[in-house]
């Protein structure tokens, strides 16, 4: 696919700097890239920032989403902020991120048990949905997703990512340049 913007979201607690020379790279490609500096923490907050910060920019449409490790689980919330302004998601991409995890509504159900709560799987614990943990919209997703990866091909994202048929790249070194290279074919295989 040939997107409109990529937009590059870092993960929570960080700053654009986390991505390097990475944006710069991708230009050179021909991207058009979006690198949002997000000042806030997680959650809810942080969605709307970035939603805030994406409109700012005026970002030529499809967009692709891209998130880097907490940043992933977001994307869902922040896609559903861009389409409801309108812009359109041609993509995700999860850099060494979490993906997000379809969650049932917390409290009894109509058997008067609760089904809800989170049991040490996904991005919450025993006791509930990880801090800064966002809703993911039902029809997500609803544009193709895929994974990069510069860690472990074993560990579970790039299993959850391969199940569900996802492309997934690893670039063979971890320069800059391969993994611009990897995201730019990743991006294209979409």
């Amino acid at each position: 696919m040939t997107p409109g913007s990529l937009i590059l979201l870092h993960p929570p607690h960080a700053t654009a700097g986390a991505w390097g020379g990475l944006p710069e790279l991708l230009r050179s490609y021909g991207l058009d890239v979006i690198a949002p500096d997000i000042r806030e923490g997680g959650g809810m907050r942080y969605v709307a920032r970035a939603s805030l910060v994406i409109s700012a920019a005026g970002p030529n449409v499809p967009l692709v989403l891209v998130g880097r490790g907490a940043a992933g689980p977001l994307l869902p919330a922040v896609a559903a902020a861009q389409r409801a302004a309108h812009r359109p998601i041609g993509g995700y991409v999860f850099v060494d991120a979490d993906l997000p995890v379809h969650r049932r509504p917390s409290g009894p159900d109509h058997d008067g048990h609760d089904h809800g709560h989170d049991h040490g799987h996904g991005n919450g614990n025993a006791f509930g949905p990880a801090e800064g943990a966002v809703p993911v919209p039902a029809d997500w997703p609803e544009a193709p997703c895929g994974y990069l990866s510069t860690r472990d091909e074993q560990n579970p994202p790039i299993r959850q990512a391969r199940l569900r048929g996802w492309p997934i790249r690893t670039p063979h070194a971890h320069s800059g340049g391969d993994i611009a290279r990897a995201l730019n074919d990743l991006i294209a295989a979409l």
